[in-house]
């Protein structure tokens, strides 16, 4: 970390400060925030820390590189040691729901969800999410909650979306940290006002998809898995990727 970078404008303490957070690790640029807060848990960094990059060359997603271009998006992970793990396995879900909301003031119309961790504006991809947690003797030690969010869609993706021209990346940090905590607080199944929600915002309910298999999205169910209708069943699906048809 360059201890006189700064992120518009703010160094790592007013970042903290500003955010309510014990600490920011603040970096021009690295590999992935995700590699920055793994080695920060490891040492015993505090709940609630932030990695933040303005430039990733490593960015890393479910499907592999997550383009992350230099000042134009924020790339970020939070570091949390939950001491309930029972929402554990949803925590991808909730951050999507409440990233959405947060993200909703900043962008042309209302962000949708694609299970199970991407939120788009119409048919482009605005922002991603990727959980990792780290166990020690059987204990979960921490979760790291990545996230990557195009304020400005990068130049050399033509099909990314993009929040409201003249969005600062500060106002969009201040009220997606919270979102994030909140989230990562808590415990288990997606509740029924949760569900309600993600059928509003879900993007591939009701679309034929030929991956994970193929058939009509359903939804997904409390426990966040993936509901796809087959010939003579629903099918579920804990894991994998949603490859929808063309429209």
């Amino acid at each position: 970390m360059a201890d006189d970078y700064r992120f518009d404008g703010l160094t790592s303490r007013e970042l903290a400060e500003t955010l309510g957070l014990p600490h920011v690790e603040l970096m021009e640029s690295t590999t992935s925030t995700l590699d920055v807060a793994h080695r920060l848990a490891s040492d015993g960094c505090r709940s609630g820390t932030l990695v933040i990059a303005n430039h990733q060359t490593r960015g890393r997603g479910r499907s592999g590189k997550w383009s992350s271009a230099a000042g134009r998006g924020l790339w970020i992970t939070l570091v949390e040691r939950p001491v309930e793990t029972s929402g554990l396995e949803v925590l991808a879900l909730r951050v999507g729901l409440r990233a959405a909301r947060a993200l909703d003031r900043f962008a042309p119309e209302p962000v949708r969800l694609k299970w199970p961790n991407d939120l788009y504006i119409d048919e482009r991809k605005l922002a991603g999410i990727l959980i990792e947690a780290r166990w020690r003797e059987g204990r979960l030690d921490w979760v790291s909650i990545g996230v990557g969010v195009n304020v400005r869609a990068p130049d050399d993706m033509p099909l990314a979306a993009e929040l409201d021209p003249g969005t600062q990346r500060l106002e969009v940090l201040a009220d997606l940290i919270p979102s994030l905590r909140t989230a990562a607080t808590c415990a288990g199944n997606l509740k029924p006002i949760e569900l309600i929600e993600w059928n509003a915002r879900d993007m591939a309910r009701g679309r034929k998809c030929s991956a994970p298999a193929r058939g009509t999205v359903e939804g997904i169910s409390p426990e966040g898995e993936l509901l796809v209708a087959l010939a003579d069943t629903v099918a579920r699906f804990r894991s994998g990727s949603l490859v929808l048809d063309h429209r």
